[in-house]
Formats: structure tokens, sequence, C-alpha cells
């Protein structure tokens, strides 16, 4: 690894490696890379942070992370700051991961994943303080920022506008054959409120 990027559009650092035939690429840093270290990338590779290895040679247990969907398609699953998968278990050409969300994926062994845990967590728990800092984070993530209330709009501009206090004033579940321009708020709500026990 050559040298540790800043990407304004994610929380996590990432590295640039250029094999030993002169290519280059970048990657999603792990936690305790560092400039100048030795990437083993391959089936022969050391299970140690920072090193690509197809999920059928990495150990039950390990902490993986930019794991593939597909061999080959360059790393889909668990690539953000401090997001990890963990190898639960093998059975033939299939391997068993448990992703982030605590949902269990089975992913070919064949398809590569990087050993170790994201670099860069806890970003989120810094606060914002300041609504120009917000304004740089959703910037770059293609959300529309700010988002302006419903009921603090005129009554042409949106369905809970108007009136002399904000408030919706009516139910705010619509059916889902409702027409655009009404469709807004609790759209084919199962159940509203409180969940009763």
């Amino acid at each position: 690894m050559v040298d540790l990027i800043h990407d304004p559009g994610r929380y996590v650092p990432l590295a640039r490696v250029v094999t030993e035939r002169g290519d280059e690429f970048l990657m999603p840093a792990a936690e305790g890379m560092y400039i100048g270290q030795i990437i083993e990338i391959g089936p022969n590779a050391k299970p140690e942070p920072g090193n690509i290895l197809p999920l059928g040679q990495v150990p039950e247990g390990s902490a993986v992370y930019n794991i593939e969907l597909i061999p080959g398609d360059g790393g889909k699953l668990a690539r953000q700051a401090g997001s990890y998968a963990i190898v639960l278990g093998k059975s033939g050409d299939r391997v068993r991961v448990k992703l982030p969300s605590g949902k269990e994926k089975d992913v070919p062994a064949a398809s590569r994943a990087t050993i170790g845990i994201p670099a860069g967590a806890g970003r989120v728990e810094k606060p914002l303080v300041k609504a120009g800092n917000a304004y740089h984070k959703w910037k770059v993530k293609a959300r529309k920022w700010p988002r302006v209330r419903g009921v603090a709009m005129n009554a042409a501009s949106h369905p809970f506008g108007g009136g002399s206090h904000q408030r919706k004033s009516h139910p705010s579940t619509v059916a889902r054959e409702t027409p655009p321009g009404r469709k807004v708020g609790h759209i084919a709500a199962r159940r509203t409120g409180r969940r009763k026990r």
C-alpha cells in the first residue's frame, strides 16, 4: 500500500494499492493499515487485516468487509466505516456470513473479501454542531437537504400546508391508489400510533 486517501463522499479512508505488475487500485482501508504495508491477495494470503482472500479460505469467526456478491464484482457488502461481516460457516461452494444488519447471507466461496474492520468507525458519534457541516455531509451523498416539513408550507404547496397552526388537521394515512399530489404521509399504512402490548 502506497497511500491513504480521504474521500469526501464517505467516512472510510481509501488505501491506494500498487501491485507487483504495476497495476493500481483503491480499496476501503482496514483499521491498522499503514503506508508501506504489503497487501497479500489470493487464496494463499494470510488472514490478516488488509489482506484479500476468497471467502472459502477465511477462517470461521473472522471479521471481513468489502465482500463480493459475485466473484470478480469488486466488493459490494459491508463497506462503510466500522461495518463488518462475520464468517459463520461453510458448506460446499457457499459461505454463510452475518452482515452488519444482522441478516445472514450465503455467498459463493470464490467471492473475495478483505480481512478486518473498515477504518473510520465512530465518525457518527461526533455531533455536526452547525448546519454547514450537515450541508457538506449530505451534498456528497445525493440526498435532499434541508428538508422542509409539509405543515410549514402554504396550502398550495403541500396537502399538510396552510392553517393558523402547524398541524395536519386530518388523517395522514392515504390509500395505495391515491393520486399524485395527495399521496403524502403514511402510504397504505398497516397500522399507526404506538404499538399495543
